[in-house]
């Protein structure tokens, strides 16, 4: 059996654990479903799923391990707690934005933040991000602000032509 973390971010889905699992790992790279725990008759009368059901999906994101919880409709995502992808260079930018992005809530995208399809909270960010808005210079930060806040999507490069002003 394989070891566990002594952290892993499990989320609660109402039914699409499964599905979600397998959206996910198709995205990201070095990814994999490594287990799906099905529900029983035991506790059928506190959980109410059918025997048979998805219960959990234990799966990796390039290596960093989750788990789905198929729990009902009881609780939904929300913006309190988001899911960080940093991205090397603007072609990883547009990679991980356009798949997560696809089917999401387009009202909720902004400043490199969006959600997706099942209602996850994620902020696709350039590993420059946190360079560009530093720096001993004030003015130049908050250019690169007021340039960021006007995105959905992070532009690296129109963040680095505001800083240079």
């Amino acid at each position: 059996m394989q070891s566990l973390q002594k952290i892993t971010p499990c989320l609660w889905f109402d039914h699409q654990a499964e599905e979600a699992a397998r959206f996910y790992t198709g995205i990201f790279k070095n990814s994999r479903i490594t287990n799906i725990a099905r529900y029983g008759e035991a506790g059928k009368d506190v959980h109410g799923m059918s025997a048979g059901t998805v219960m959990t999906v234990a799966f990796e994101l390039n290596g960093q391990p989750f788990t789905a919880l198929n729990g009902g409709p009881i609780f939904k995502f929300n913006e309190a707690v988001s899911l960080q992808v940093y991205c090397d260079n603007q072609d990883e930018v547009d990679h991980y934005w356009d798949r997560l992005s696809a089917g999401g809530d387009e009202t909720a995208q902004r400043c490199g933040w969006l959600k997706d399809r099942y209602g996850l909270s994620w902020q696709v960010i350039p590993k420059a991000l946190p360079e560009l808005l530093s720096g001993p210079d004030a003015e130049q930060s908050r250019k690169v602000m007021e340039a960021m806040l006007r995105m959905k999507k992070i532009d690296i490069d129109e963040l680095r032509r505001a800083k240079a002003g």
